[in-house]
């Protein structure tokens, strides 16, 4: 491996509220199932939005875990990867010239896609909750919350089959990509129709609200209209991460109890079903039925990590996804 500098790197290392600190630190050395990857891009996700805004506490942190790029060296018992490929997965830390990983969390990236694009880990906990998400052909399906991960969603569920889909953002251009992306119907939360509000037992009429609702923004009013939208028996499926204020929400049970609704957490833990969910989203976006790189709004440099963070929590005009790029 030459870095160019031997056995160092620069890294992004967060020191204190907002506040980030490019350093030059030592690679260490392998294990033996391990491979050291060079980082081309590294996304900036949200569920480390608070901690950017709170800072380390006492110590430093390190942070990025949506890793693409290219292995540059392997431990001594790695036979399935080689140094030059390509690869994405579940690598940590991003914000950093290398990053590292056992040989079982990198999935080579196929021949044809963008390096910069094929974000691995967002792609896991796409596929594997539009697996678990109950969307039977024909149904009609809501999305609450168009972020990028909301919109990764919207291509995800479309290809189950719904013949309806609803997308709801308070941002205007959020709207405008769901629509580019395949939403047949989008509102602003004001411009909801009664038809797909089922707010109370009185107003259950039949065909009223949706068979599935996606809640995809990670707030209260979020999940609150998410579980609104739900049709009796129908399911309301949690994807967003509720994070801020030590994500704890309050949720109207009786409404749920006489809805009869199946509720479901979209988030898997479990390495292996992460990283087969890696492939199969890799195989999507090689397919053209998922795009990535649409949804890159915003590219940054490694010394521009806080102008990064920033942008999410802005949500400036356009903005979809932060990332950070690092080697050429």
């Amino acid at each position: 491996m030459n870095s160019g500098r031997g056995d160092r790197q620069r890294q992004a290392v967060l020191v204190g509220p907002r506040r980030f600190a490019v350093e030059e630190g030592t690679l260490r050395r392998l294990g033996p199932r391990e491979v050291r990857v060079r980082v081309a891009i590294c996304g900036v996700c949200a569920s480390e939005l608070p901690q950017w805004k709170a800072g380390p506490g006492d110590g430093r942190s390190e942070l990025g875990h949506e890793v693409s790029g290219e292995i540059v060296e392997v431990g001594s018992a790695v036979t399935t990867v080689a140094p030059g490929t390509a690869v994405t997965g579940l690598l940590k830390p991003g914000f950093s010239e290398y990053a590292t990983a056992s040989d079982d969390r990198v999935a080579s990236i196929p021949p044809g896609l963008n390096v910069r694009d094929a974000l691995g880990e967002p792609l896991a906990c796409i596929v594997s909750a539009a697996a678990r998400t109950r969307v039977e052909l024909g149904d009609t399906v809501a999305i609450v919350g168009l972020g990028f991960m909301g919109l990764l969603m919207l291509q995800a569920i479309r290809l189950r089959g719904p013949s309806r889909i609803v997308a709801i953002d308070v941002r205007r251009d959020a709207l405008t990509m769901a629509q580019r992306l395949g939403a047949h119907e989008v509102f602003t939360p004001d411009q909801l129709p009664d038809r797909l509000r089922v707010r109370q037992r009185s107003t259950m009429e039949p065909g009223w609200g949706v068979d599935v609702a996606i809640e995809a923004s990670g707030t209260q009013p979020g999940l609150t209209l998410a579980g609104e939208l739900v049709r009796e028996h129908g399911q309301l499926s949690i994807l967003g991460y509720h994070n801020e204020g030590g994500g704890r929400r309050e949720v109207d049970m009786q409404l749920w109890n006489w809805k009869a609704l199946d509720v479901l957490n979209a988030h898997d833990r479990r390495v292996d079903v992460k990283m087969e969910c890696v492939r199969r989203g890799l195989r999507l976006m090689a397919a053209g039925q998922i795009d990535v790189g649409a949804l890159i709004s915003h590219r940054f440099s490694l010394d521009e990590v806080d102008a990064a963070f920033s942008a999410l929590e802005t949500k400036v005009a356009g903005f979809c996804k932060a990332v950070v790029e690092l080697s050429q």
